[in-house]
């Protein structure tokens, strides 16, 4: 994978801050773990509460999470006063997602100066096991004064 030079030098603590006003990453217990310029790790552990009726993680949980991720991802290489939204996204449900914590990685494949092209997976870990069980394939934008819009 190509390194990305971050347009921003201060991209993680934009990151941070902006992750901590996800609402939804926090109901969901979901944390971030790791960012570096293109790529970003978020971390759920187990909740029964956001299972389907097998006892699986739903899908829709996992595709949120992994939006984040590959959002997130793509945010880093974005200009300091950019707001990042995702247009398009495709998952692959590979494996029922069941263990104990889960991870979400998402990666940039191809950043762009309107549209960045990302990449996510997310694997199910259960001791130490690690199945990889969801694949995302993003679209995002980079808007910058769009009204109502910020980071």
């Amino acid at each position: 994978m190509p390194a990305f030079e971050p347009q921003d030098p201060e991209f993680r603590a934009r990151i941070v801050a902006s992750f901590k006003r996800q609402t939804a990453m926090a109901s969901l217990g979901i944390t971030l773990e790791r960012v570096e310029a293109g790529e970003v790790e978020l971390a759920m552990p187990y909740n029964a509460a956001f299972t389907q009726q097998h006892g699986f993680i739903h899908a829709g949980i996992m595709a949120t999470a992994l939006d984040s991720a590959c959002g997130y991802a793509g945010f880093t290489l974005m200009p300091a006063e950019a707001a990042v939204l995702t247009i398009e996204f495709k998952i692959n449900l590979l494996a029922p997602a069941k263990g104990e914590r889960f991870t979400f990685h998402g990666r940039v494949i191809k950043p762009g100066r309107t549209i960045t092209v990302c990449e996510g997976q997310a694997f199910a870990h259960e001791g130490a096991v690690s199945k990889l069980v969801v694949t995302m394939s993003a679209t995002l934008m980079t808007l910058i004064g769009r009204e109502g819009v910020s980071s």
